[in-house]
């Protein structure tokens, strides 16, 4: 009896474990599918990753030659590993990104190693005592004062890297020259090593298939504007049920498509940065003004966040009341119709370069609606009408009020980046340009969208009377 038992034992123990491992490799399966899907979805979001990765290998492989040819490695020795590292931590996405980091590191380089070599030969002069002394001194005060500086936001932003590569071969070089002689040879070596890595990077950015920071930025921001003119086309129906109809699945993503424009600052000001370090480019020529991008997205943040406030009030408990939704439904509907047209336009103006002048008369519209209801607000009409039926309307009503001041605003930030940048007013037909950037092919990179250079360099007729309200909208 004992051995039965002993033998199921056995028997069990060898099921069970068969089992575990046949579940994992289920399991592994499962994953192993997951992640392929993952990793195809990244491509296919935004193709440009995949080239992007292919030219890192090749500056990579480029540089690697130093080590591989043994011509080149007798130049350099060892100090050629600084090429590869120079590669891996300075070639990022964009060609603004890469230009600026590398510029940041070949600069400071060369202003750290003739520190570092004056300092060398200031400190021999102080005798074999006061030489380490002397120069734990000057590593002492620059990196004091490069860390320092680091603090100021306008170097932060665009000349951080810079510094601490300043702090790191000012200080290498500083040491490494107490116990080597050549210390001259070993800056000069760094610093080839670095500019021919840093060159590698930047050449093949810009010559193979380049990816600019600046026509993100641009697109971005018009992306933006859109989907917050698409909220507020779609709200006055949403919110007093004129439609007759069930919200289907597509009008739910347009209405929340706003959200993403809500944590996109940290975005902008990266791509503004990088994009002030760009060489001109397509139909942005240099010193193109970036900045003014960032003021126009700045107060269309503003306006996004009074449409998530709008968003709260579709999705509130207390609904207007039917007594009260007569007297505004029309100023109201106007008011968010006649914005959101606005703000089409706008976006539209911006994609294809042109001046924002088809956006004015929905301003006007709109402002006109806003007068209307702030005078109907201050009528007594009110008087006999329960104060909590009242609440929910005139909530809704003060914030596109506000909406349509913050258009305004937007609309007057456009029309002065258009001068700024010298918009040009087109010549071919409005319809034509609006089925142009229709069929453009569109890229999803994170939240950026990247419009043909075809589509972007279309042009648009001020005196155009084609109807403008069926552009079709563009999600990321």
């Amino acid at each position: 009896m004992e051995v039965g038992y002993g033998s199921g034992d056995k028997t069990g123990f060898f099921t069970q474990g068969r089992r575990s491992l046949e579940a994992l490799i289920v399991q592994f399966k499962v994953k192993t599918v997951e992640l392929a899907r993952n990793i195809k979805k990244l491509g296919q979001d935004d193709p440009r990753r995949v080239i992007h990765s292919l030219k890192v290998g090749l500056a990579l492989t480029l540089v690697s030659t130093f080590y591989y040819c043994q011509p080149l490695y007798s130049n350099f020795d060892e100090t050629a590993i600084w090429a590869i590292m120079t590669v891996v931590v300075v070639f990022e996405f964009s060609v603004g990104a890469t230009l600026g980091k590398g510029l940041n590191r070949g600069m400071a380089t060369l202003m750290a190693g003739g520190l570092g070599i004056g300092a060398h030969h200031l400190a021999n002069l102080s005798g074999h005592i006061g030489e380490p002394i002397l120069l734990g001194f000057f590593v002492f005060l620059q990196a004091t004062i490069s860390t320092f500086l680091r603090f100021f936001p306008t170097l932060k932003a665009r000349y951080d890297y810079g510094l601490l590569i300043f702090i790191l071969t000012f200080s290498m070089i500083s040491v490494s020259g107490y116990r080597d002689d050549e210390i001259l040879e070993i800056a000069h070596r760094r610093l080839s090593t670095i500019c021919i890595g840093g060159a590698t990077c930047v050449i093949i950015s810009i010559v193979i298939f380049p990816v600019w920071a600046g026509e993100d930025l641009h697109n971005l921001i018009a992306l933006n504007i859109e989907k917050l003119g698409n909220f507020l086309e779609g709200f006055g129906d949403e919110y007093f049920k004129r439609t007759g109809r069930e919200e289907c699945n597509e009008d739910k993503k347009i209405l929340e498509g706003y959200k993403s424009f809500l944590n996109s600052k940290t975005s902008e000001a990266s791509l503004a940065n990088f994009a002030s370090w760009e060489p001109g480019h397509g139909r942005f020529p240099f010193r193109h003004p970036w900045k003014l991008y960032l003021k126009v997205g700045t107060l269309a943040r503003e306006c996004a966040y009074r449409i998530e406030a709008l968003n709260g009030c579709l999705n509130a408990d207390i609904q207007v009341s039917s007594e009260v939704s007569t007297i505004i439904q029309e100023a109201c509907t106007t008011m968010s119709l006649e914005s959101g047209k606005a703000l089409k336009e706008l976006a539209l103006a911006i994609k294809i370069m042109v001046p924002p002048s088809s956006a004015d008369p929905h301003i006007e519209n709109a402002k006109s609606a806003a007068k209307n209801i702030k005078s109907l607000l201050k009528s007594g009409i009110w008087e006999d009408i329960d104060l909590l039926k009242v609440i929910p309307g005139v909530t809704v009503c003060s914030i596109l009020v506000d909406v349509v001041t913050r258009t305004e605003e937007i609309a007057a930030s456009i029309h002065e980046l258009a001068s700024k940048a010298q918009f040009k007013s087109a010549e071919s037909p409005l319809s034509e340009q609006i089925q142009s950037v229709k069929s453009a092919p569109m890229v999803n990179c994170s939240h950026v969208i990247t419009v043909s250079e075809s589509t972007l360099a279309a042009s648009q007729s001020e005196s155009s009377s084609a109807p403008k309200d069926s552009k079709q909208s563009m999600e990321v």
